[in-house]
């Protein structure tokens, strides 16, 4: 693969490490009451319009075949928003010990509220063979669900800040959030046919929409002389990051292929991705809202963004061994059924 094309398909990464370096660069564009005015564009604007994009790339007229699979949903949105964030708040007391950086860990804790993305599980699986019926279902509601557990979970484990009163929260949540979403559900209905005919860059769009919002959101930290990010803090969160995602994809693996689970190889593919991924898309903004007035927020969104890379590099790392594992699994229940009795 050549440089051209490495940079094609890793652009979002790439341009991640590009707002980052230019926030440092000129803060003072991005910042609050800056030329961008963020406080409008971004906080409402984009925002609404990831939600919009959203709400009108879910084609949630193809989850009714995987409706039935309730005890594989039931497992992987309780993985996903229940076990993932407790386990992550026992780690962190731990971690409290050490000297990593608070607000990095608090950010941690943030990565295990957020729901599971739109495309990356749902991606992989495909990649791999699996159920992918099952991850678009889980990826969607996910989705939906995220939109009012998220923000439930974020104030639960840290908290709001004291400017912004918990109505007004909720209440710009349901406005730039929920009816963005409704209304890019609603107009489907009626495009139905001819988004099935053009392949729109739905992905592009809110992927150029969310280096927006990391690029003010960074603006806001390099105007504060006083905020300082510890590079021995940031590598730990990296390898903590990577732990926890193979210890999950582990647990998950060995919970859904235990004897009397019920799950098919393929639904252990997608349990894996579904349950173990976040959503950066859905993340992002939420902190934004939830989190605004914090002068730490660009801190706290930082495992979020490290999070995102890693789940697709090490998912994409794993996709031959785990194709291969799943086509031996399938082939040896095959031959077991064709065994006479």
């Amino acid at each position: 693969m050549g440089l051209l094309a490495k940079v094609r398909k890793e652009w979002f990464i790439i341009g991640i490490v590009v707002v980052i370096l230019s926030a440092k660069a000129q803060p003072s564009i991005g910042v609050k009451g800056g030329p961008l005015k963020p406080e409008f564009t971004i906080t409402y604007i984009a925002v609404s319009l990831i939600f919009f994009n959203s709400g009108l790339s879910l084609k949630t007229e193809e989850l009714t075949s995987a409706l039935l699979h309730l005890r594989l949903h039931l497992f992987v949105q309780s993985f996903t928003l229940i076990f993932f964030p407790v386990a992550i708040w026992l780690l962190l007391r731990v971690l409290a010990l050490t000297a990593i950086d608070q607000w990095l860990l608090r950010g941690l804790q943030t990565v295990s509220c957020m729901p599971p993305p739109v495309s990356s599980a749902v991606i992989l699986t495909k990649a791999v063979g699996g159920n992918e019926a099952a991850a678009i279902f889980n990826s969607a509601f996910g989705s939906f669900l995220g939109i009012i557990v998220t923000p439930v979970l974020l104030l639960l484990f840290l908290g709001s800040s004291s400017s912004v009163p918990f109505s007004s929260i909720f209440s710009q949540l349901f406005m730039t959030v929920v009816v963005p979403l409704i209304l890019g559900q609603v107009c489907r209905q009626f495009l139905r046919e001819f988004l099935e005919r053009k392949s729109l860059p739905f992905g592009t769009v809110s992927s150029v929409v969310l280096l927006m919002i990391i690029y003010t959101t960074f603006c806001d930290t390099f105007s504060n002389p006083n905020m300082e990010l510890d590079p021995t803090s940031l590598l730990l969160v990296v390898l903590i990051i990577f732990s926890i995602q193979i210890s999950f994809m582990l647990l998950t693996f060995a919970v859904s292929t235990r004897p009397g689970s019920a799950f098919s190889p393929a639904d252990t593919v997608a349990i894996m991705f579904c349950s173990t991924h976040k959503s950066l898309t859905l993340g992002i903004p939420m902190l934004k809202i939830v989190f605004a007035g914090y002068e730490h927020l660009s801190l706290i969104s930082v495992p979020l963004l490290i999070y995102h890379p890693a789940q697709i590099l090490l998912g994409s790392v794993l996709v031959p061994t785990i194709r291969s594992w799943m086509t031996s699994r399938q082939k040896a229940v095959k031959l077991s059924a064709l065994q006479p009795v």
